[in-house]
């Protein structure tokens, strides 16, 4: 029963409750000392993704020149300030993603759905590897008509290049980004302050074909 949960969208009615208080997370970023949650500097660009477990998942970001600050959370959910805990149980509709604030001037957003479409297998709908449940659906969170137009044109790109490759039809949801729920300190920047610790993501080996001219405007 659990497991059916879990791999299930919630309605609204079966959805955890949350609380009215965002939960206490880290003031900065373990690595940059950036401003976890801002203010940003004037003309920063934000993108969301879900790939999986977000602990290797912002890994992929924080490494990128351009990127200003990343930060865990949850997203495309229902229940307001889930915690780990509740979002783990699949009743809060949420997915675990990353927030990149980035310049677009040294990093257009193209360059960050490269890094997306290869540092995972977007074609798993409800798991990514071994890790299962709603929380690790690959997805896209976009904020504006150029970023959405970037983000299908990649996926139709993307998705050519895997059918050669032998792997099934792309599963990403690319849908407006909607309320963005820090996550708990803990897990920010997880993989910096445990070099060690767990991290479930695995690309598919194939490339992903962006060319100079998509995303120009994104």
């Amino acid at each position: 029963m659990f497991l059916r949960k879990a791999l299930d969208m919630p309605g609204a009615d079966d959805a955890l409750p949350g609380r009215k208080e965002p939960l206490a997370t880290a003031e900065t970023h373990f690595i940059s000392g950036h401003a976890l949650k801002g203010p940003y500097p004037k003309g920063l660009e934000q993108a969301v993704f879900g790939l999986g477990c977000f602990w290797g998942a912002e890994k992929l970001f924080w490494q990128i020149d351009g990127v200003h600050v990343t930060a865990v959370g949850y997203a495309a959910g229902i229940t307001p300030n889930p915690t780990y805990e509740e979002v783990c149980t699949g009743l809060t509709a949420h997915n675990e993603v990353v927030l990149v604030v980035y310049d677009r001037a040294k990093v257009p957003f193209e360059t960050l759905l490269k890094t997306f479409w290869e540092g995972h297998n977007p074609t798993q709908g409800m798991r990514q590897g071994n890790d299962a449940g709603t929380q690790y659906r690959s997805g896209i969170y976009v904020s504006s008509k150029a970023q959405r137009k970037v983000a299908e044109d990649t996926k139709a790109m993307y998705a050519a290049s895997l059918k050669e490759g032998g792997y099934g039809a792309i599963t990403t949801e690319i849908v407006d980004a909607g309320e963005f729920f820090f996550a708990e300190d803990y897990h920010q920047q997880y993989l910096a302050k445990n070099p060690a610790g767990y991290c479930g993501l695995g690309g598919t080996g194939v490339s992903c074909p962006i060319g100079a001219n998509i995303g120009a405007d994104a």
